[in-house]
């Protein structure tokens, strides 16, 4: 569980629609491009609502198995490994899932069921199924086509969650959010988001 509360600046509400989903046990979905505050704002709602947080980064060679879990050998022993989407499902934690989008299709298969009514886990390898703790939550991120090479979610998918968009904040808030967390003063701060707002601008990098 995260000990030190993350200094998060709410821009719209964002915190009363993910104590909405928490509430009622249901997946919320972050889009948005990468520097937006997702994760931040999911450790922060992780210390606020008290719960364990397990972060994956999801990537293009993340698979069910590396979520689920797998045998493993042990001495003479073969044993059974809970992967971090299957800990927190028995634990109640919140498990998010970043760049989920980035991550293998049996991924997004291996979720479904944990993000509709039925809220269970099919673990293959074991012939099981078992429901999602109470307080277990799933939350995932994606960068929905803001930077060339993104994949997206299928329309199928994306409706299974609550969607909060995030966007860069404006500019005094972004001023504050530099200040707040790397101590520069309010001068250095404004340059530094004025320039951040000129790359952001640029269709092309290179």
């Amino acid at each position: 569980m995260i000990q030190t509360m993350p200094f998060y600046l709410p821009v719209q509400k964002e915190i009363e629609i993910f104590e909405h989903a928490a509430k009622n046990k249901l997946p919320i979905l972050l889009k948005g491009p990468t520097g937006t505050g997702k994760s931040r704002f999911v450790e922060f709602m992780a210390h606020t609502l008290k719960r364990k947080l397990i972060t994956i980064s999801c990537h293009e060679e993340t698979s069910s198995t590396d979520l689920i879990g797998r045998f493993i050998i042990k001495g003479a022993e073969t044993l059974w490994l809970d992967g971090p989407l299957t800990t927190a499902a028995k634990q109640g934690a919140i498990i998010y899932l970043d760049e989920v989008a980035e991550a293998r299709p049996d991924v997004i298969v291996a979720i479904h069921s944990l993000t509709d009514h039925r809220r269970e886990l099919f673990i293959d390898k074991l012939g099981e199924t078992f429901k999602a703790h109470d307080d277990f939550m799933l939350v995932a991120s994606f960068n929905p086509g803001y930077q060339r090479g993104y994949k997206e979610l299928k329309p199928s998918t994306r409706q299974r969650f609550i969607a909060v968009t995030f966007t860069y904040p404006e500019a005094k808030f972004e001023a504050e959010i530099l200040i707040s967390e790397s101590g520069v003063d309010e001068e250095t701060a404004k340059r530094l988001v004025s320039i951040g707002n000129k790359i952001r601008n640029l269709k092309e990098l290179g």
